[in-house]
């Protein structure tokens, strides 16, 4: 496989998405039907439907930051890179949660304000470690597309965007202009499969103008191509774009460049799973901080692997600190 390399001379990875809390609960199957939870899915819902869903939890919730593509840059700044975030947030005691975090784990932030409330996610966890969302944007679905300039990216390597922006196509295409206007290569992460079957009219077609990395789980590939067939599916993700990432959870992943492919395996053999919040956001962030630093594709893969196998092993999308000071040792090795 020829290795893909960053030519624009830059290592700084800027996450555009939403500015979210994650609140997590754990849960059984009867929860989910009872509160008609979409199980891996995310639902868009209004900020009482969420309080009254916590209301009927059988323990206390965990109240962490969270967002996909935010999320991912903050596993950048812990792997040691250079980390940017752009979204929206309220002024409130959430707000000033997610900013602290942020700059804690060496993240930059350009976070305009709204004096609506902070978005939040409620994430279900089942015994299966599998999450399924509700999402409260809040302040986040205020951010405007005159807001996003190619002044947010104008030092990015790759601007990496959640797909969750589909929901707001204008706010979607005016930040695809600005990261292309500023010289970054982007990167999109299709989020959820119901993000993708409901962008199918627009998706393709921005994939192809725009897109330099896609990212993806089966599910979603699945929703995108057409195929659940592995060697299929990946081939298709990589049809319109530089690189294709196809992340299968203890199957590994694939990585497609043209019709080169490649298989990463698993870190920790894809077992011991106890929520898989975040495995896909980490993922992109070992992936990414690989590409930034010029490290062949295999260990990139290898990279987004562990950084998702680790996150795999908490509850919510936080690696504690000995667990980043383990895979920094790793690649260091």
């Amino acid at each position: 496989m020829i290795d893909y390399k960053i030519s624009n001379g830059r290592q700084r990875i800027t996450g555009v998405g939403s500015a979210l809390v994650d609140i997590l609960a754990r849960e059984d199957d009867a929860f989910l039907q009872r509160v008609g939870a979409l199980k891996g899915g995310m639902t868009y819902v209004d900020k009482s439907f969420i309080d009254d869903t916590l209301a009927m939890t059988s323990s206390p919730a965990r109240v962490v930051p969270g967002g996909s593509a935010c999320n991912t840059v903050v596993g950048v700044g812990r792997l040691g890179g250079q980390a940017s975030f752009v979204g929206k947030c309220g002024n409130g005691s959430m707000g000033r949660l997610l900013c602290e975090d942020l700059e804690k784990q060496g993240v930059r932030a350009t976070l305009f304000r709204s004096d609506a409330p902070t978005g939040r996610v409620l994430s279900i966890i089942t015994p299966d470690a599998q999450r399924s969302m509700f999402t409260y944007l809040g302040a986040s679905a205020e951010t405007a597309p005159h807001e996003i300039t190619a002044q947010c990216f104008e030092d990015a390597a790759i601007v990496h965007i959640e797909g969750y922006l589909l929901f707001n196509r204008d706010l979607m295409i005016a930040t695809l202009k600005a990261a292309r206007a500023a010289g970054a290569l982007i990167s999109l992460d299709l989020a959820s499969f119901n993000v993708v079957a409901e962008s199918r009219d627009i998706l393709p077609m921005l994939v192809e103008q725009y897109v330099d990395i896609l990212l993806a789980n089966e599910d979603e590939a699945e929703a995108y191509t057409g195929t659940k067939d592995p060697a299929r599916a990946i081939r298709d993700l990589a049809k319109d774009v530089d690189l294709a990432v196809l992340k299968r959870g203890a199957a590994g992943s694939l990585i497609a460049q043209g019709d080169d492919v490649l298989h990463v395996a698993a870190n920790g053999n894809g077992g011991a799973v106890v929520d898989t919040t975040g495995a896909g956001d980490l993922y992109a962030a070992g992936f990414l901080y690989g590409l930034v630093r010029r490290m062949p594709l295999a260990q990139c893969g290898a990279m987004g692997s562990v950084c998702g196998y680790e996150v795999c092993q908490v509850i919510g999308a936080s690696i504690p600190d000995a667990r980043w000071r383990a895979i920094q040792s790793l690649m260091e090795a």
